[in-house]
Protein backbone atom coordinates (compact mmCIF):
# COMPACT_ATOMS: atom_id res chain seq x y z
CA UNK A 1 0.00 0.00 0.00
CA UNK A 2 1.82 3.00 -1.17
CA UNK A 3 -0.10 5.19 1.19
CA UNK A 4 0.67 3.35 4.15
CA UNK A 5 4.74 3.51 3.04
CA UNK A 6 4.68 7.25 2.29
CA UNK A 7 3.07 7.45 6.24
CA UNK A 8 5.73 5.09 7.43
CA UNK A 9 8.72 7.22 6.22
CA UNK A 10 7.30 10.07 7.39
CA UNK A 11 6.17 9.42 10.70
CA UNK A 12 8.19 5.71 11.14
CA UNK A 13 10.05 7.09 13.87
CA UNK A 14 7.53 7.66 15.94
CA UNK A 15 6.19 3.97 15.77
CA UNK A 16 6.01 2.10 19.38
CA UNK A 17 8.25 -1.24 19.04
CA UNK A 18 6.67 -4.43 20.72
CA UNK A 19 3.22 -2.59 21.11
CA UNK A 20 1.63 -6.14 21.69
CA UNK A 21 4.14 -6.55 24.99
CA UNK A 22 2.45 -3.89 26.76
CA UNK A 23 -1.08 -4.28 25.60
CA UNK A 24 -0.32 -7.87 27.10
CA UNK A 25 1.38 -6.79 30.05
CA UNK A 26 -1.25 -4.08 30.61
CA UNK A 27 -4.18 -7.01 30.27
CA UNK A 28 -2.10 -9.02 32.51
CA UNK A 29 -2.13 -6.36 35.39
CA UNK A 30 -5.75 -5.11 35.25
CA UNK A 31 -6.57 -8.68 35.33
CA UNK A 32 -4.53 -8.94 38.43
CA UNK A 33 -6.47 -5.58 39.96
CA UNK A 34 -10.13 -7.20 38.86
CA UNK A 35 -8.96 -10.38 41.32
CA UNK A 36 -8.48 -8.06 44.45
CA UNK A 37 -11.46 -6.23 43.66
CA UNK A 38 -13.43 -6.31 40.99
CA UNK A 39 -14.65 -3.33 41.15
CA UNK A 40 -11.91 -1.65 39.37
CA UNK A 41 -12.83 -2.46 36.12
CA UNK A 42 -15.53 -0.16 36.13
CA UNK A 43 -13.10 2.92 36.31
CA UNK A 44 -11.38 1.68 33.07
CA UNK A 45 -13.96 0.79 30.47
CA UNK A 46 -14.74 2.78 27.46
CA UNK A 47 -18.34 4.82 28.85
CA UNK A 48 -19.81 8.00 26.62
CA UNK A 49 -20.67 10.15 29.92
CA UNK A 50 -17.78 8.94 31.82
CA UNK A 51 -15.74 10.54 28.77
CA UNK A 52 -17.51 13.32 29.04
CA UNK A 53 -16.89 14.32 32.51
CA UNK A 54 -13.35 14.46 31.96
CA UNK A 55 -12.65 10.60 32.56
CA UNK A 56 -10.29 10.33 29.02
CA UNK A 57 -8.16 7.45 29.86
CA UNK A 58 -11.33 5.45 29.17
CA UNK A 59 -10.37 6.60 25.56
CA UNK A 60 -7.09 4.05 25.97
CA UNK A 61 -7.74 1.79 29.09
CA UNK A 62 -10.54 -0.34 27.51
CA UNK A 63 -8.16 -2.11 25.33
CA UNK A 64 -6.19 -3.82 28.72
CA UNK A 65 -9.78 -5.62 29.55
CA UNK A 66 -9.66 -9.03 29.65
CA UNK A 67 -12.16 -11.62 27.96
CA UNK A 68 -12.34 -13.82 31.09
CA UNK A 69 -12.04 -13.84 34.81
CA UNK A 70 -10.68 -17.24 34.50
CA UNK A 71 -6.83 -17.32 35.12
CA UNK A 72 -6.21 -20.33 32.74
CA UNK A 73 -7.94 -18.48 30.01
CA UNK A 74 -6.41 -15.37 30.60
CA UNK A 75 -3.14 -16.81 30.46
CA UNK A 76 -3.89 -18.79 27.21
CA UNK A 77 -5.79 -16.06 25.92
CA UNK A 78 -2.60 -14.00 26.16
CA UNK A 79 -0.23 -15.64 25.29
CA UNK A 80 -1.96 -16.03 21.69
CA UNK A 81 -2.03 -12.15 22.02
CA UNK A 82 1.33 -11.91 22.16
CA UNK A 83 2.72 -15.02 19.55
CA UNK A 84 0.03 -13.41 16.96
CA UNK A 85 0.82 -9.49 17.76
CA UNK A 86 4.54 -10.72 17.76
CA UNK A 87 4.08 -12.31 14.38
CA UNK A 88 2.34 -9.53 12.77
CA UNK A 89 4.59 -6.98 13.74
CA UNK A 90 7.49 -9.05 12.75
CA UNK A 91 5.08 -9.33 8.99
CA UNK A 92 4.46 -5.57 8.47
CA UNK A 93 7.20 -3.59 11.04
CA UNK A 94 6.43 -1.47 13.98
CA UNK A 95 5.04 1.17 12.09
CA UNK A 96 2.38 -0.76 9.86
CA UNK A 97 1.39 -3.05 13.33
CA UNK A 98 0.69 -0.15 15.22
CA UNK A 99 -1.62 1.75 12.30
CA UNK A 100 -3.83 -1.52 11.73
CA UNK A 101 -4.05 -1.84 15.86
CA UNK A 102 -4.83 2.23 15.79
CA UNK A 103 -7.33 1.61 12.74
CA UNK A 104 -9.27 -1.22 14.65
CA UNK A 105 -8.88 1.05 17.85
CA UNK A 106 -9.82 4.08 16.42
CA UNK A 107 -13.15 2.34 15.18
CA UNK A 108 -13.77 0.76 18.07
CA UNK A 109 -13.96 3.55 20.38
CA UNK A 110 -16.10 6.20 17.83
CA UNK A 111 -18.54 2.83 17.35
CA UNK A 112 -19.10 2.55 21.14
CA UNK A 113 -19.09 6.32 21.96
CA UNK A 114 -21.89 7.17 18.84
CA UNK A 115 -23.88 3.86 20.40
CA UNK A 116 -23.50 3.86 23.89
CA UNK A 117 -22.49 1.02 26.65
CA UNK A 118 -19.51 0.09 27.93
CA UNK A 119 -16.90 -0.92 25.00
CA UNK A 120 -13.77 -3.94 25.60
CA UNK A 121 -11.73 -4.83 22.98
CA UNK A 122 -13.01 -8.38 22.83
CA UNK A 123 -13.61 -7.51 18.65
CA UNK A 124 -10.38 -5.35 17.92
CA UNK A 125 -8.69 -8.65 18.87
CA UNK A 126 -10.65 -10.97 16.57
CA UNK A 127 -9.12 -8.28 14.15
CA UNK A 128 -5.59 -9.64 14.85
CA UNK A 129 -6.50 -12.41 14.56
CA UNK A 130 -8.06 -12.31 10.96
CA UNK A 131 -4.52 -10.49 9.81
CA UNK A 132 -2.65 -13.67 11.45
CA UNK A 133 -4.61 -15.88 9.20
CA UNK A 134 -4.45 -14.31 6.35
CA UNK A 135 -0.67 -14.49 6.55
CA UNK A 136 -0.45 -17.66 7.68
CA UNK A 137 -3.59 -19.61 6.35
CA UNK A 138 -1.71 -23.29 7.07
CA UNK A 139 -0.69 -22.48 10.78
CA UNK A 140 -2.12 -25.36 12.81
CA UNK A 141 -3.22 -24.66 16.51
CA UNK A 142 -3.78 -27.97 18.65
CA UNK A 143 -7.72 -27.56 20.38
CA UNK A 144 -7.85 -28.90 23.49
CA UNK A 145 -4.14 -29.58 22.80
CA UNK A 146 -5.44 -33.22 20.95
CA UNK A 147 -6.54 -32.03 17.70
CA UNK A 148 -5.15 -29.58 14.88
CA UNK A 149 -6.60 -27.37 12.85
CA UNK A 150 -6.08 -25.32 10.33
CA UNK A 151 -5.87 -21.19 11.19
CA UNK A 152 -7.70 -20.33 7.86
CA UNK A 153 -10.84 -22.68 8.71
CA UNK A 154 -11.07 -20.86 12.74
CA UNK A 155 -11.04 -17.70 10.30
CA UNK A 156 -14.08 -18.50 9.11
CA UNK A 157 -15.51 -19.03 12.08
CA UNK A 158 -14.74 -15.66 13.84
CA UNK A 159 -16.15 -13.96 10.06
CA UNK A 160 -19.05 -16.48 11.06
CA UNK A 161 -19.19 -15.15 14.69
CA UNK A 162 -18.97 -11.14 13.46
CA UNK A 163 -21.98 -12.05 11.28
CA UNK A 164 -23.81 -13.57 13.59
CA UNK A 165 -23.54 -11.03 16.42
CA UNK A 166 -24.30 -7.71 13.86
CA UNK A 167 -27.27 -10.01 12.51
CA UNK A 168 -29.09 -11.47 15.37
CA UNK A 169 -31.58 -9.72 16.77
CA UNK A 170 -31.54 -8.98 20.32
CA UNK A 171 -28.22 -8.21 20.44
CA UNK A 172 -27.00 -4.73 21.37
CA UNK A 173 -26.25 -1.58 18.92
CA UNK A 174 -23.23 -1.01 20.40
CA UNK A 175 -22.12 -4.90 20.51
CA UNK A 176 -22.94 -4.65 16.65
CA UNK A 177 -21.37 -1.50 16.01
CA UNK A 178 -18.31 -2.83 17.69
CA UNK A 179 -18.33 -6.41 16.05
CA UNK A 180 -18.86 -4.26 12.54
CA UNK A 181 -16.18 -2.11 12.50
CA UNK A 182 -13.81 -4.77 14.07
CA UNK A 183 -13.39 -5.66 10.39
CA UNK A 184 -12.32 -2.43 8.68
CA UNK A 185 -8.67 -2.24 9.30
CA UNK A 186 -8.79 -5.85 8.08
CA UNK A 187 -10.20 -5.04 4.97
CA UNK A 188 -8.38 -1.65 4.39
CA UNK A 189 -4.89 -4.08 4.43
CA UNK A 190 -6.48 -6.82 2.75
CA UNK A 191 -9.51 -5.81 0.75
CA UNK A 192 -7.72 -4.99 -2.54
CA UNK A 193 -5.39 -7.97 -2.03
CA UNK A 194 -8.83 -10.02 -1.73
CA UNK A 195 -10.28 -8.34 -4.68
CA UNK A 196 -7.58 -9.22 -6.95
CA UNK A 197 -6.93 -12.89 -5.63
CA UNK A 198 -10.67 -13.66 -6.21
CA UNK A 199 -10.50 -12.11 -9.48
CA UNK A 200 -7.36 -13.92 -10.22
CA UNK A 201 -8.72 -16.94 -9.36
CA UNK A 202 -12.42 -16.59 -11.48
CA UNK A 203 -10.03 -15.82 -14.02
CA UNK A 204 -7.70 -19.16 -13.78
CA UNK A 205 -11.07 -20.87 -13.50
CA UNK A 206 -12.63 -19.46 -17.04
CA UNK A 207 -9.27 -20.47 -18.52
CA UNK A 208 -9.44 -23.89 -17.05
CA UNK A 209 -12.61 -24.76 -18.32
CA UNK A 210 -11.87 -23.00 -21.88
CA UNK A 211 -8.80 -25.28 -21.59
CA UNK A 212 -10.89 -28.18 -20.80
CA UNK A 213 -13.16 -27.69 -23.83
CA UNK A 214 -9.99 -28.11 -26.43
CA UNK A 215 -8.81 -31.19 -25.04
CA UNK A 216 -8.32 -33.55 -27.55
CA UNK A 217 -11.20 -36.21 -27.46
CA UNK A 218 -8.25 -38.79 -27.10
CA UNK A 219 -7.78 -37.83 -24.01
CA UNK A 220 -11.39 -38.65 -22.75
CA UNK A 221 -10.91 -41.80 -24.65
CA UNK A 222 -8.37 -43.11 -21.91
CA UNK A 223 -5.08 -42.53 -23.41
CA UNK A 224 -3.11 -38.72 -24.00
CA UNK A 225 -0.82 -39.55 -26.98
CA UNK A 226 -1.33 -42.15 -30.07
CA UNK A 227 1.35 -42.95 -32.98
CA UNK A 228 -0.18 -41.75 -35.74
CA UNK A 229 1.67 -44.37 -37.54
CA UNK A 230 1.04 -47.82 -35.86
CA UNK A 231 -1.62 -46.19 -33.55
CA UNK A 232 -0.03 -47.32 -30.08
CA UNK A 233 -1.37 -45.41 -27.05
CA UNK A 234 0.15 -44.03 -24.08
CA UNK A 235 -2.33 -46.36 -22.73
CA UNK A 236 -1.08 -49.34 -24.34
CA UNK A 237 2.08 -49.12 -23.10
CA UNK A 238 2.32 -46.31 -20.52
CA UNK A 239 6.00 -46.69 -20.53
CA UNK A 240 6.34 -45.93 -24.36
CA UNK A 241 8.08 -42.72 -25.44
CA UNK A 242 6.36 -40.54 -27.34
CA UNK A 243 7.12 -37.53 -29.92
CA UNK A 244 5.44 -34.73 -31.86
CA UNK A 245 7.46 -34.25 -35.31
CA UNK A 246 7.98 -31.17 -36.08
CA UNK A 247 8.11 -31.33 -40.25
CA UNK A 248 4.16 -32.95 -40.50
CA UNK A 249 1.69 -29.90 -40.78
CA UNK A 250 -0.55 -30.30 -37.62
CA UNK A 251 0.30 -31.80 -34.08
CA UNK A 252 1.09 -35.74 -35.44
CA UNK A 253 2.63 -37.84 -32.71
CA UNK A 254 4.87 -41.00 -33.03
CA UNK A 255 5.90 -43.75 -30.43
CA UNK A 256 9.88 -44.18 -30.50
CA UNK A 257 9.76 -47.15 -33.31
CA UNK A 258 8.13 -44.49 -35.51
CA UNK A 259 9.36 -40.80 -34.81
CA UNK A 260 12.52 -41.64 -37.34
CA UNK A 261 10.72 -43.68 -39.58
CA UNK A 262 7.28 -42.53 -40.96
CA UNK A 263 6.42 -40.48 -44.02
CA UNK A 264 5.72 -37.07 -43.20
CA UNK A 265 2.69 -35.79 -43.41
CA UNK A 266 2.02 -32.57 -45.65
CA UNK A 267 -1.14 -30.38 -46.00
CA UNK A 268 -1.22 -29.23 -49.63
CA UNK A 269 -2.07 -25.06 -49.93
CA UNK A 270 -4.04 -24.52 -52.64
CA UNK A 271 -3.43 -20.85 -53.94
CA UNK A 272 -6.36 -19.13 -55.05
CA UNK A 273 -5.78 -16.24 -57.70
CA UNK A 274 -8.00 -13.55 -58.18
CA UNK A 275 -9.94 -13.57 -60.83
CA UNK A 276 -9.32 -10.96 -64.22
CA UNK A 277 -12.58 -9.66 -65.07
CA UNK A 278 -11.93 -7.41 -68.33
Amino acid sequence: MKWLDKLERKFGRFAIKGLITYIVGGSGLVFLLAMIKSSYLSYLTLNLPAVLRGEVWRLVTYIFIPDSTSPIWIVFTLYLAYMIGNQLEHEWGSFKFNVYYLIGMLGTTIATLLTGGDGTATYLNLSLFLAFAYFYPNYEFMIFFVLPVKVKYLAWIDFGYIAITVLLPGVALFVKAAALVSIINYFIFFGKDIFTNSKNRSYAYKNKKRYQKQIPKSINLGYTHKCSTCGLTDKDDPNMDFRYCPECDGRHAYCRDHIFNHEHVKVEKVIQFPNNKE
